[in-house]
């Protein structure tokens, strides 16, 4: 049941305060698929609560950004703020996704494999 005066769906704690009033992350190198993994050594202690709770989402493995923004219920360009205030910290690691193996360039190759695979046999 919501509260008397909120809407549903409406955040009891403003994004704007959630990212200290800044609306850019420190770093451009957060996409959406973005691969965020928890470091293991920085105590938690000083984080905020949306901090903390993206840390404890990301620890059992990596999690997009744009799983975590979802989990946390924020905004992508919030959740990009947070990211790169606990990249900054020490407190996680960034990995781009492993990209999709495209076609070869080269038929020339697999033609020559194909050839060498048909005299084995």
């Amino acid at each position: 049941m919501t509260p008397p005066g909120r809407r549903p769906g409406e955040r009891l704690v403003r994004s704007y305060v959630v990212t200290g009033g800044r609306s850019q992350p420190s770093r451009n190198t957060l996409d959406l698929v973005t691969l965020l993994i928890a470091a293991a050594g920085p105590p938690l202690t000083g984080l905020s609560p949306e901090a903390r709770r993206l840390m404890e989402l990301c620890r059992p493995g990596a999690l997009s950004l744009a799983e975590v923004a979802g989990h946390l219920e924020l905004p992508v360009s919030v959740t990009k703020v947070l990211v790169a205030d606990l990249m900054d910290s020490g407190h996680l690691v960034t990995r781009a996704p492993i990209p999709s193996a495209g076609p070869p360039s080269d038929i020339r190759i697999l033609k020559e494999v194909l050839d060498g695979l048909r005299s084995r046999l």
